[in-house]
């Protein structure tokens, strides 16, 4: 039995999932969701062993699976019109980003983003009406969205989230200051989702392996020419910059440091 990686909603995750069959990428696969098995997409084969799954596909799609699919997927324009104009006139503070309906036509899943809570219960109410299906409403965030529409960054490089499919790990403030890069202020290292960039997680743990064992900036240091403060540290060099006390600067390796 082999992993794959399978895409079933274009605003979440891949999911990884055990697989008996004989698959390639870009084949379509029945895949169990929480609310019913789903129509997926393979995107990657055989993938190590490290990335379990407790979830099995169900079966190939078939023909009919994918008729089926295709004509939902035509209708989704529809959908996001009507959400729209709906929310539109409740004045609602969100911004629809896509819908699908589920493979057996039952339910309507509507994705969207907000700043802060909804109270969507009304239009809940008047799509279900109207659309004569079970509605779901699911907020995302701006990463989610980002991968979703697509785009190219900065490094003029497809999207990190939409290029490398898989769990997004989480960016934290500290890639960018151990990576030295903090000080650049956050527009300069936000992404076109308005958070962090996700390469920020790229080099994180190897420049926390160069800084191990270096002086922290602003930290006091007894060197053999005296003692002096510590006013930069270059991991990639090796290097730390100090001030001494009578107000020269100096030079040290890493391996200089007593």
């Amino acid at each position: 039995m082999s992993n794959v990686l399978v895409s079933v909603y274009s605003w979440e995750n891949p999911k990884v999932y055990k697989n008996n069959f004989e698959l390639k990428k870009n084949d379509k696969i029945i895949v169990p969701m929480e609310n019913g098995n789903e129509l997926g997409i393979v995107l990657e084969v055989d993938l190590k062993s490290g990335e379990e799954s407790q979830e099995e596909i169900v079966r190939r799609a078939t023909a009919r699976d994918v008729e089926i699919w295709e004509k939902y997927e035509k209708e989704k324009e529809a959908l996001l019109e009507k959400c729209h104009e709906e929310v539109k006139k409740g004045e609602l503070a969100m911004k629809i980003i896509d819908a699908k309906i589920s493979l057996d036509g039952k339910q309507a899943i509507f994705v969207f983003t907000a700043d802060g809570r909804v109270d969507f219960r009304e239009l809940v109410k008047v799509l279900s009406k109207d659309l004569k299906k079970s509605i779901r409403m699911q907020q995302i965030g701006s990463r989610d969205e980002a991968r979703k529409l697509g785009g190219f960054g900065i490094c003029g490089r497809e999207l990190c989230c939409v290029k490398f499919p898989g769990s997004i790990p989480s960016i934290t403030t500290d890639m960018a200051r151990v990576q030295q890069i903090a000080h650049r202020g956050t527009e300069r290292i936000s992404g076109l989702c308005g958070r962090l960039m996700c390469c920020l997680a790229y080099e994180a743990e190897q420049y926390r392996n160069l800084l191990e064992g270096m002086p922290e900036v602003y930290s006091v240091l007894d060197t053999k020419e005296g003692r002096g403060t510590v006013v930069e540290v270059n991991a990639m060099s090796q290097e730390i910059k100090v001030k001494l006390e009578n107000g020269k600067y100096i030079s040290i390796r890493k391996e200089d440091l007593k």
